[in-house]
């Protein structure tokens, strides 16, 4: 355990490196699928969707998997097989020709994932009980730290030398990662192949509790109502009052302030929950939110539009780390680790049904109301949240 401290810190590297060169590239997918030769809009709204959620559905099915065989073969091993997996990815991404060879390498990628879950239980074993919290809550600074520069740096170089070189840049910062953590961090061999649970033990478990059931489905609504927009901002932003050279750069920018506020508003609430009833503060936030979605479909104003997702971004910093600390108080500490993989599974299932869905919606009825969906979503989450959310 005496070199908790320099894994963390090297592991945080490797994940805000990773995270970075990941949100270069996701806001900026309709636009790629506009470079590969579908110019309908209603046909680009679909297939976002579809690129954009395509990793998810093997994510979802995978992530689990992979913790397991971490737990049997080592965590390292799967930090490492989990960054060397995406840089393939986004070479694959990166030589696309068409929508389809787009669509293939998002599905390997998908395939391949599982590098947050991983860093978080290898982070986790080597840490101190007493310090996981801390250890935890650090590495999730890099994981938001990286997402909300990403859009930035992303739109940058989408309008200075295209998105295509973006997916190579990110591929070289996933192999960097990787040999970072192969020659850096160390981890017990003694924890391995130790634990005599079983995934399907998890399963049963969550089922047979009906506070984590609950929780867990609003950790899908939740990240369903986030994720039903996001890939389809670039084209919301085109729509904007705006100089439309500069789309890619302005998207960025509003994409990334959310990211900014997030990571400010969730120290604030953590604190705010600290003297005042944890459901309360959950239903707020949720309103806040459901409240901050619906504007998007009123304004065309940039700086306007900035400052509303601002404040989106402040109450989002209420939700889903509410919702993990929920799972990890209603969960025993033996089994803590393999159910809070699956509620990172469940996010993983909003992830993927959020875009499919609005990527149909879009094709229908236009980008501006997928922000309405959302909104409602939140709304009945807050509701759900205040009346039933506790500690068994």
């Amino acid at each position: 355990m005496k070199n908790w401290k320099s894994n963390l810190y090297i592991i945080w590297i490797g994940q805000f490196i990773a995270m970075l060169g990941m949100s270069m590239v996701v806001p900026f997918l309709p636009l790629y699928i506009r470079e590969l030769g579908v110019t309908d809009h209603q046909q680009i709204a679909k297939w976002s969707g579809f690129v954009f959620s395509g990793p998810f559905l093997f994510s979802f099915l995978l992530v689990p998997v992979w913790g397991f065989l971490g737990d049997r073969y080592g965590k390292k091993l799967m930090v490492i097989r989990a960054l060397f997996g995406l840089a393939i990815a986004q070479i694959l991404i990166g030589l696309s020709q068409n929508v389809y060879h787009l669509l293939i390498g998002r599905l390997v990628q998908g395939m391949v994932s599982g590098f947050v879950p991983a860093s978080m239980a290898l982070v986790a074993s080597t840490t101190p009980k007493e310090k996981t919290g801390y250890a935890l809550g650090l590495l999730q600074t890099a994981t938001s730290g990286g997402t909300v520069l990403g859009p930035f740096v992303g739109g940058f170089l989408a309008d200075h030398i295209g998105i295509r070189p973006i997916f190579f840049i990110t591929a070289t910062l996933c192999f960097l990662s990787a040999l970072l953590v192969i020659i850096k961090v160390t981890e017990d061999k003694s924890q391995i192949a130790t634990n005599e649970g079983s995934l399907k033990d998890n399963y049963i478990f969550v089922y047979r509790s009906s506070q984590l059931r609950l929780i867990i489905l609003m950790i899908v609504c939740v990240q369903i109502s986030i994720a039903f927009n996001q890939p389809l901002f670039a084209l919301y932003a085109e729509t904007l009052h705006i100089d439309k050279r500069f789309v890619a750069s302005i998207a960025g920018l509003l994409y990334g302030i959310m990211g900014v506020f997030t990571m400010i508003g969730s120290p604030l609430w953590g604190k705010y929950n600290e003297t005042h009833l944890i459901n309360r503060s959950f239903a707020i936030a949720s309103f806040i939110a459901a409240f901050s979605y619906g504007l998007h479909y009123f304004i065309y104003n940039p700086y306007l539009l900035g400052f509303v997702r601002s404040i989106l971004g402040l109450a989002l910093g209420g939700l889903l780390p509410v919702l993990y600390t929920m799972v990890s108080l209603n969960s025993p500490i033996e089994r803590r680790g393999g159910i809070m993989g699956i509620a990172s599974s469940a996010q993983v299932l909003g992830n993927l049904l959020g875009p499919t869905l609005s990527g149909l919606f879009a094709s229908q009825f236009g980008i501006r109301p997928v922000f309405l969906i959302s909104t409602l979503l939140l709304i009945g989450v807050g509701f759900t949240g205040y009346k039933k959310i506790r500690i068994e």
